[in-house]
This record gives structure tokens, C-alpha cells and sequence, in this order.
């Protein structure tokens, strides 16, 4: 079952699963239910607890894939609802799994756990770590909470630290790495992109489809194999929004872009630039697909149609 379907990652993430397993074994839930919900949708708050175990009870399900967060830029609006949904829907579910009731858990940390002490290029796996935004503390303070049910309790909570994803098919949902979505639909649209963040800065990214080949195959890893019983590491590309920007020029020759740095600005100058993500490399196999111009086709060429 995916907690959080409705959001960037769930929604896309339901149909990758799917895909692999066939629509009977996929469950999917949120606090709200929408047009592109299928079957085996369940109308879910992460934060009953209650809830949460009979809907899994009921379904027999095993394998929870939990994704219920308020990301980066619009976690600084309400910090307090922030660390509440963020960290006490994770222990609902992480309870389950010390009960027994579940037998594997996906749960996503972020490049927002590391801060303005933290290396820039590369965030080494082992670093220190000083987030400056309630989400950032809310992702460290879950990894931390991972490893220690998987030490004391033999739970099998699986994570990585993901950088921005980008996606095409769903709209942003208040991340700091946003614009690296919103800047092609403005492309499509012949707008001119105003970016919310400098032209030079640099941050790690990931393509989509890398995002959800990354999750499967963390899962699908024997347990003995994994030396990161809290969040790995892991990127695929890292550039700056000029660099983005030229990328896109090639397939639209009039496109153009201006720079308007807000509050964001602060928040990514606070991140990484590259990521060192060599223990899953090691541990688990993981290889990205995409690169920056790759990515940029395909996102074009799947806008176009």
C-alpha cells in the first residue's frame, strides 16, 4: 500500500507498481480522494493510527510504501503541522512494523536533512548534518527513528535521501527544487520563466522514472545486504537552473527565463551541490538511466503528446 498517493511521488508510483504486480496487489491511499484515484483506493489519515492498522489488517497488505510528507518551501509557512504530519504518521507506521503487522517499509529522507555545516560537493553519506527548515529536521529526525526501530526492534525499514525529483506528469508539490518542474510547462506554454532561484545554483536532481527504479530496487534487496539501516545517499545529476535553462533551448529556440531569487534561495544555499551516493552504488546495484539532456527529451517529447 502507497500512504500518500496524491502527492508527486505516490501518484506516479502507484503506476509503476501496478505495472509490476498487477492492479489486485496495489493499494493506494490518502487524506483525499481524486480523479485519477483507481481501484483499490482507500480514503486514509496517516495520522490515526487506528485507521491505518485496520485498513491493513483488513487488506492483508505487508509492504507499505510511505510517502505522506508537507515538503521544503511550504513546510516553512507552518512548521508545527509540519513536524506533526511529518513525524507522527511515520510512527504510526513504523509502530506496525515493530508489531510485526508489517513486514517491509519504504519511507523517503531528503538532500533537506543536511545544512550549512554539511560538505557541499559531495554530501558524503557520513556528514554533519544541520537542516535549517522543519522538513529537513523532520527528514533527520525520521531517519534517525528508522534506525533505531531496525536496531531494536528487527524492523526492515528501507530509505534514501532524495535529491529533487522531476517529473512531467504531475505539478509541483512545495518543494525548493520545484522550478526544475515548473520551468518546462512554461516552456510549453511559450512563457517566460521567472525561477525562484539564481542561475547558478546548483543542486542534485533525479529523473522520475530513475526515482521509482531507485525505490523498487532498494526493496527488492536482500536485507543482509544492506549496510544503511537509516537513509542512503543518492543522485543521478546535479546542475544549475541556467544549465537547465539551455537544455531546454535546444528543442525551444525562443524560450527565455528570468531570475527572481525568493525564500527559496536561502533554503537551496543551505544544500548540497553534488551528492557521494557510492553506498548504494556498493550495496544495492544503483545506476541512473538519465542525465540532464536525456531527461530533457523525453520530458519534451512526452509534453508534447
Amino acid at each position: 500500500m502507497i500512504i500518500g498517493s496524491g502527492g508527486q511521488l505516490g501518484s506516479e508510483l502507484e503506476d509503476y507498481l501496478v505495472s509490476l504486480y498487477g492492479r489486485e496487489k496495489i493499494y493506494s491511499s490518502d487524506i483525499k480522494k481524486n480523479n485519477s484515484n483507481g481501484e483499490n483506493f482507500i480514503l486514509l489519515d496517516a495520522l490515526n493510527k487506528d485507521d491505518i492498522y485496520k485498513t491493513i489488517k483488513e487488506n492483508n497488505i505487508k509492504i507499505v510504501y510511505h510517502l505522506a510528507a508537507i515538503l521544503s518551501a511550504k513546510g516553512e509557512a507552518n512548521p508545527i503541522q509540519t513536524w506533526n504530519l511529518n513525524m507522527n504518521t511515520l510512527f504510526n507506521v513504523l509502530e506496525l512494523a515493530k508489531e510485526k503487522v508489517l513486514s517491509k517499509v519504504f519511507w523517503p529522507s531528503s538532500i533537506a536533512v543536511f545544512g550549512p555545516s554539511s560538505p557541499r560537493n559531495p554530501a558524503k553519506q557520513f556528514s554533519i548534518m544541520d537542516p535549517t527548515t522543519v522538513y529537513g529536521i523532520s527528514k533527520l529526525a525520521g531517519e534517525r527513528w528508522c534506525e533505531y526501530y531496525n536496531k531494536n526492534y528487527s524492523t526492515d525499514i528501507r530509505s534514501v535521501r532524495f535529491p529533487g525529483i522531476i517529473s512531467y506528469k504531475s505539478l509541483p508539490g512545495g518543494g525548493t527544487t520545484d522550478y526544475a518542474v515548473d520551468i518546462f510547462h512554461s516552456a510549453m506554454k511559450k512563457e517566460k520563466y521567472s525561477c525562484f532561484l539564481k542561475e547558478d545554483t546548483y543542486l542534485p536532481m533525479l529523473y522520475i522514472d530513475d526515482a521509482l527504479m531507485a525505490m523498487h530496487k532498494i526493496m527488492e534487496e536482500k536485507k543482509s545486504n544492506l549496510s544503511i539501516s537509516s537513509s542512503y545517499n543518492l543522485s543521478a545529476m546535479s546542475f544549475s537552473p541556467k544549465e537547465l535553462f539551455e537544455s531546454i533551448k535546444k528543442y525551444k529556440k525562443n524560450f527565455d527565463i528570468k531570475y527572481n531569487p525568493d525564500y527559496r534561495q536561502k533554503i537551496a544555499d543551505t544544500w548540497p551541490e553534488s551528492i557521494d551516493d557510492s553506498y548504494a552504488r556498493n550495496d544495492w546495484g544503483w545506476k541512473e538511466s538519465f542525465n540532464l539532456d536525456k531527461m530533457t527529451k523525453e520530458i519534451i517529447l512526452n509534453l508534447k503528446s
